[in-house]
């Protein structure tokens, strides 16, 4: 059942909070439990303390005994099952406390001045949570009075007790850790089902003067209810609704999410309770019936057992929108607008207003309509409701008969003025969760509509409505935000670049600057150059900038990938064309780099000074990779994997390549900008190696550049961390002759001109794409 896994998820949130609790508050927890043991009389805690005990003995018991006189032997015996692993995992608990890394967490759940290796949880009370959960209490009450009062009795006496090892804490997270397994388990392994099933339901409706004859289920895709079809003994058929407890958690986390993300005029509400959702269907079909809107007309509203309830409705024969042979006539549409318009003018809102739930009656071409299932609309409705009613109607009709005919006929009935106004609401965050999967699937309908609402108005396009609290691109960014912040703070302690700033020479710094920001123009240039259309020279720099932080948390060859991806995209380039465009970018890039690599090493190995010369090892690893790669040649197996991995690559690089070769400016440009990249770097580099006080050939340094930035890039990890660095201290004090000490302050140096002072920039510059939607 959904909700055990809502109540298992619950429980680990409070395990969490609780855990949080102890590290963060550990003094304000101790303090309670000395207020406890000083107010509560001495005399009576241990022999309240025992009783508390014998009556959690007794209890599981006794209801153990009535489990089994009612035929529940199978619920008891996975009750006992998963309360003994509930009390493993308790034990397995209590034993990782001990290990030293979690030393502090376990002085703050066990009582200062207990004996080393005292447990910090209770296995059986574990145990006796998860027995509980997996029974459940909820149709008992009384039973749920007396677990509570023991339960209650026992935590207050052991935190007492001088002797007891116990925290207020460490029997909360006891009890939350036996409820989440208890209700985990359950929701993994299964459990009868208590819902009642359609002879229940039959004879509740027959109490309720409405004798039942015939009952059958319907399918339904709705997870928070049941649908039946069933026939009164004078022959009306009925259509019944069914909400049951459990049900209700079906959904929940789903309108959680959408009410916290949108405003809660633009969400549904949450009926997490039976009654709440009764109530709300009962309501909103009286609503839409006084408002003089067909309606299938409720005949009753009952309870069906301690755990579920019903609405049963009058059956209204017909067709639905989305069932109709043929597309629906302008007569048809009309009498739908005029349906909703008269619903809107008693402030009513359907809110679900979707081919499925607007019923044709009679002929079904101009036929009479009516609304279905209203139970999610709104009454006293705001103007925001109205217009996210008419622009979901709207849209429906957008995907069923066009979005030029939905257009005409809605400027038709409201007017031209009314319908710009919906525009800026034609988001598919806001609109229902059927028509938001069909619009991904015919995404071109959407901006038709906007464009033929618009029509010939003089003004131009409206803004879309912010409706959202917090957008999903907002959220990443926040906890992109952490992750950097975790992230630097964690580097920065590891360096220390004080000392390394106030040895350099802060004239090649600021040429170091100066070169790191040419780097920023050359990437925009090396995209720009492999894009035909035409992109603004800033925001392309601002978004090599941005990829500076999408780098900090994601590897480079990712992140930097994927964000000018979606630059290009936004820039009104194709997604093909920007996929392609930045392949081939990447390729070029790639293709440059290895080649001034090779020459760089010529010219290095050859120079008189300090030659550069191949270690012998190298030889060998060079062997070993093209014996490797003869091999995975030499295998039918292994080309088709090559072949399957260099396909869609070079089926996107060659075509684009070979555009823009038509267009020597575009070339030059694209091959041009990326030379100026690496030559930035390596310049940087060697600015870097002489601010530091050192000297090396401007040759050598390319080679440790090249060499280095290669290394660092195969590590995934965010920005090459760790690896870079390595890498290139290494290569200059092994192929440029730069003792070791430069060697590491000038890379610190130059990370820092390339790589961390540029992070805040880039975050600025992400957070200006997004405002003027350029990312």
């Amino acid at each position: 059942m959904p909700t055990d896994l809502l109540r298992c998820l619950t429980s680990l949130l409070e395990i969490a909070f609780l855990i949080g609790l102890a590290l963060l508050a550990t003094n304000a927890a101790t303090g309670l439990e000395t207020d406890v043991s000083r107010h509560l009389p001495r005399t009576l805690v241990a022999p309240l303390h025992t009783l508390a005990f014998i009556a959690l003995l007794v209890l599981p018991v006794a209801l153990a005994i009535r489990l089994v006189i009612m035929g529940q032997l199978r619920q008891f015996i996975e009750a006992v099952l998963i309360g003994l692993i509930a009390a493993g995992v308790a034990i397995g608990c209590a034993e990782l406390l001990q290990l030293p890394s979690l030393d502090s967490l376990y002085r703050a759940l066990v009582r200062s001045g207990s004996p080393a290796g005292a447990t910090a949880l209770d296995p059986y009370l574990a145990a006796l949570a998860t027995y509980l959960t997996v029974i459940g209490l909820s149709g008992r009450p009384r039973w749920r009075t007396w677990f509570w009062i023991a339960i209650s009795f026992y935590c207050l006496t052991s935190v007492a007790l001088a002797h007891d090892t116990s925290t207020v804490l460490s029997l909360l997270i006891t009890l939350a850790l036996g409820a989440a397994v208890g209700s985990g388990l359950r929701y993994v392994v299964g459990t009868t089902s208590e819902r009642p099933p359609a002879a229940e339901i039959a004879g509740a409706l027959s109490l309720a003067a409405i004798p039942v004859v015939e009952i059958r289920r319907v399918p339904d895709g709705r997870p928070e209810s049941r649908r039946y079809t069933a026939v009164s003994a004078d022959g009306e058929r009925l259509d019944v609704t069914v909400f049951d407890r459990d049900q209700q958690a079906a959904d929940f986390l789903y309108r959680l999410y959408r009410r916290l993300r949108l405003t809660s005029q633009a969400s549904r509400s949450v009926p997490v309770t039976v009654n709440r959702a009764v109530e709300r269907s009962a309501l909103m079909a009286y609503a839409v019936e006084d408002a003089g809107v067909p309606t299938p007309k409720l005949l009753a509203a009952l309870r069906v057992g301690p755990e579920a309830a019903a609405v049963a409705t009058r059956h209204a024969t017909g067709t639905t929108l989305a069932d109709l042979p043929n597309p629906p006539s302008d007569r048809l549409l009309g009498a739908v607008w005029d349906a909703v318009r008269q619903l809107h003018r008693h402030r009513v809102t359907h809110r679900s207003l979707t081919p499925d739930h607007i019923l044709v009656t009679g002929d079904g071409r101009d036929g009479a309509v009516m609304l279905l299932d209203p139970s999610d609309g709104d009454i006293a409705a705001s103007d925001l409701q109205i217009r996210l009613d008419l622009a979901q109607l709207t849209a429906a009709l957008a995907l069923l008969v066009g979005p030029e005919r939905a257009a005409a006929l809605a400027r038709q009935k409201v007017g031209q003025a009314t319908m710009t106004s919906l525009v800026p609401l034609l988001q598919p965050v806001v609109l229902h969760r059927s028509t938001r999967a069909s619009l991904r699937r015919h995404k071109d309908v959407l901006p038709a509509l906007r464009k033929g609402l618009i029509g010939t108005a003089p003004e131009p396009a409206p803004e879309l409505e912010q409706l959202e609290r917090i957008k999903p691109r907002s959220a990443i960014t926040l906890v992109a935000v952490v992750i950097a912040a975790y992230l630097i703070i964690g580097q920065l302690g590891r360096r220390n670049f004080l000392p390394v700033l106030r040895q350099s020479d802060w004239r090649w710094i600021l040429v170091g600057l100066l070169l790191s920001a040419v780097t920023y123009a050359g990437a925009s240039w090396s995209l720009s150059g492999f894009v035909l259309e035409k992109l603004r020279f800033a925001r392309t720099v601002l978004a090599q900038l941005a990829g500076t932080f999408v780098t900090l948390v994601a590897p480079a060859a990712v992140g930097g990938v994927a964000l000018n991806i979606r630059y290009l995209n936004k820039a009104k380039v194709a997604p093909a064309d920007s996929a392609s465009s930045v392949a081939v970018s990447q390729v070029i890039a790639f293709a440059l780099h290895m080649t001034l690599l090779v020459v760089f090493i010529a010219i290095t190995g050859g120079a008189h000074r300090a030659p550069f010369h191949v270690p012998g090892w190298a030889y060998f690893a060079l062997a070993a990779i093209a014996a490797v790669a003869l091999s995975v040649l030499a295998v039918p197996a292994g080309r088709r994997v090559i072949r399957s991995r260099l396909a869609p690559t070079l089926g996107q690089v060659i075509p684009r390549l070979l555009d823009i070769a038509q267009r020597p400016a575009k070339l030059a440009e694209g091959i041009g900008g990326a030379l100026l990249v690496t030559f930035g770097y390596i310049l940087c580099l060697q600015v870097s190696v002489l601010a530091v006080g050192a000297h090396a050939p401007f040759f050598a340094v390319a080679v440790v550049f090249l060499t280095g930035n290669a290394i660092g890039s195969v590590v995934p990890t965010p920005g090459g961390l760790g690896a870079i660095e390595i890498a290139l201290s290494g290569a200059l004090a092994t192929i440029a002759h730069v003792p070791t000490a430069f060697a590491l302050s000038a890379v610190l140096l130059f990370r820092l001109l390339t790589f961390w002072l540029p992070i805040p920039v880039g975050y600025v510059a992400i957070k200006y794409l997004q405002r003027q939607d350029a990312l």
